[in-house]
Formats: structure tokens, C-alpha cells, sequence
């Protein structure tokens, strides 16, 4: 069944003469003998496979921020950007534990922030680096800036009033 769809996929028949299934053809394959038929030789070669994306994905495709790996402390030292968000959120959730919500959830809205500043300015972000950089800025951006709102809106005393934010509690709530 596996061996269809990689043949859909690559527009190749599956007969006597084909390789198995996924085999990648390489040199010793390309040329010389009668397979290579009237077009030339590596002409059944490149026509078995096709432009077209394949009907399964194998792999998927590195973020920006990938990098190769380096020998030693190098590899975690490319690190410090998603190590920095993560230890912003941690101190977040400790404060958000020890009582002081409106402090915690401010630190993680700021910490997001932090993570679409440092995603647009760095060149190398490490692990920070999930999607595309415009993607991953407008993500972490409103991410920030919602729960930033969320802890200067948070009652009791709300350090920030939206005159239409009790309205439209009001009315979903009902």
C-alpha cells in the first residue's frame, strides 16, 4: 500500500524493471543500457520523478533559527534567548503560586514581549525560533500584550480600566 502512494507521488510505475520502492537513483543507475530508452540515458530516471510534493509528508521543513550543531558548550551557549523566556515565565508562575497574581502574570505578558523583540533583533534564536520570524513575532507579540492586559485588568483594583470591558462582561455573563 506504502509502495502506491510513493509511486503516485513520484509519478514512477511499479513493474520488473523498478527499483524498490523510495530507492533513490543514483549513479551506477543513471546511464548505460537498454532501460535508458529512446529519450537518452538518465531520461527514466528523471521522469520517474515528478515536481509535484508528495501525497505524505516525511519530514518537515527547520526553522530559521536551526543552526548546525557545534562541538562543546557552543550549542547550548545559542540557547540564551529561549533559556531567558523560560526562566521569566518560571519566575511568572512562581510569583502567580506565592500569592501575588497581578505580578506573575504581568512577568509572563512581558516575558512574551521579550520573546517577539528578541525573535525580530537576533539573527540566531535557537529553540525561540518554532515558525517563520514574521510568524513567530505577531505570536508572541499579541500573546504578550493579551496577557499583559489580562494582569493590568485583573481584579480587585484594576490598575487599568476599559470602560466597554464591564459592559460586555455584564452582557455575556448574564
Amino acid at each position: 500500500m506504502r509502495a502506491e502512494h510513493e509511486a503516485e507521488a513520484t509519478g514512477a510505475e511499479s513493474g520488473p524493471g523498478a527499483g524498490p520502492a523510495g530507492a533513490e537513483a543514483g549513479p551506477a543507475d543513471a546511464a548505460v543500457g537498454p532501460e535508458a530508452g529512446p529519450a537518452g540515458p538518465g531520461a527514466g530516471a528523471d521522469a520517474a520523478r515528478s515536481r509535484r510534493f508528495p501525497s505524505i509528508t516525511k519530514d518537515t521543513a527547520r526553522p530559521e533559527g536551526h543552526g548546525r550543531a557545534a562541538p562543546g558548550d557552543a550549542l547550548a551557549a545559542r540557547q540564551w534567548p529561549m533559556l531567558s523566556v523560560l526562566a521569566a515565565t518560571a519566575v511568572g508562575l512562581l510569583l502567580t503560586a506565592l500569592n501575588h497574581p497581578r505580578f506573575g502574570v504581568l512577568v509572563i505578558g512581558v516575558a512574551l514581549i521579550a520573546a517577539s523583540v528578541l525573535r525580530r533583533v537576533l539573527p540566531q534564536v535557537g529553540m525561540l525560533a518554532v515558525r517563520s520570524r514574521f510568524t513567530d513575532m505577531v505570536t508572541y507579540g499579541l500573546l504578550g500584550v493579551a496577557i499583559t492586559l489580562l494582569a493590568l485588568v485583573m481584579e480587585p483594583k484594576p490598575w487599568l480600566d476599559i470602560p466597554f470591558l464591564e459592559d460586555a462582561v455584564r452582557f455575556t455573563v448574564r
